[in-house]
């Protein structure tokens, strides 16, 4: 499950570094050039010179790993463990003696090297959404103070700290989903359902009167449980699948207490990677991670 022996030689992880980034060739990462040579070293990273643009570069160069005088070894282990084990960031600063701010920095740069996820549904696709408690952040002076509105109950909203988040299920291709929005209205759910192959997509839904408008759409085939009647599964019309999926989402927000609602989406990308990373070993998820945050 923990690649010791990766974590334990910096060699070995500039070495999984120059196999993960270079896979396809050794390219320039400011003219994006393939006419490259190698020049020299630095440190245990492999040098290279660019005869386009004459200038040289390093595996490191270009990556959220770049300039740091922190090991790549430490980085790397406090990635995976992030996303492994939702180890906390004050539990990380700790066994890799950073301060807090230079490991908040470095895994919020790892969140925003994250790509959207990609939704291509084939249905049939349950939808629907969960509120969490994400409010603003402010600990200089010339900010407001923070206000978090853990004790507001049932829907939220963006606004008041408690923002949506949609969870797609889509049961054709087994994928899951998370997206952040900052409302629940019919024109958010038409976008997060128009990537789809099916000319008349069969949604599953509660029956929260923002999917109502689907009835009335060629597009879209929708059926519905009412939670607030008792009905929670009619054969195979149901959310529990989402509704799983939903409990995951909130203990994976869990041990990072006071997350910032302009942060969240970089926090979910991360869970949405984790599950990538579920069923794959140890060295193999960590390359894949890897790959993710280049």
């Amino acid at each position: 499950m923990i690649p010791l022996d990766v974590f334990g030689s910096e060699s070995v992880e500039a070495d999984l570094l120059q196999q993960v980034r270079w896979r396809d060739g050794v390219t320039c990462p400011r003219c994006r050039s393939d006419r490259t040579v190698r020049n020299g070293s630095y440190r245990e990273f492999q040098r290279y010179l660019c005869k386009d643009c004459d200038r040289t570069f390093n595996d490191k160069t270009g990556t959220i790993f770049a300039h740091s005088k922190v090991a790549l070894r430490r980085w790397l282990f406090s990635i995976y463990a992030f996303l492994r084990f939702n180890t906390s960031l004050r539990q990380l600063q700790c066994e890799i003696e950073v301060t807090h701010k230079t490991m908040h920095r470095r895994i919020e740069r790892s969140g925003e090297a994250l790509d959207a996820p990609s939704l291509d549904l084939v249905g049939p696709v349950e939808i629907d959404e969960v509120y969490v408690s994400a409010g603003k952040k402010g600990r200089e002076r010339d900010q407001e103070s923070r206000s978090r509105g853990l004790s507001t109950r049932g829907r939220g909203t963006y606004d008041g700290d408690k923002p949506p988040v949609f969870i797609l299920a889509d049961r054709g291709t087994g994928q899951r989903y998370v997206i952040p929005a900052k409302a629940t209205d019919e024109s958010t759910i038409r976008l997060l359902l128009a990537d789809c192959q099916e000319e008349s997509l069969t949604v599953y839904t509660d029956g929260f009167r923002a999917y109502e408008p689907l009835e009335a759409d060629d597009a879209f085939t929708r059926e519905y449980v009412v939670h607030g009647d008792g009905e929670y599964a009619d054969e195979e019309v149901h959310v529990n699948t989402r509704e799983s999926h939903a409990s995951l989402t909130r203990r994976w927000l869990s041990p990072h207490r006071g997350i910032s609602k302009d942060k969240l989406t970089q926090y979910l990308r991360a869970f949405q990677l984790r599950r990538e990373l579920y069923r794959k070993p140890g060295r193999d998820a960590l390359k894949h991670a890897i790959r993710a945050t280049l």
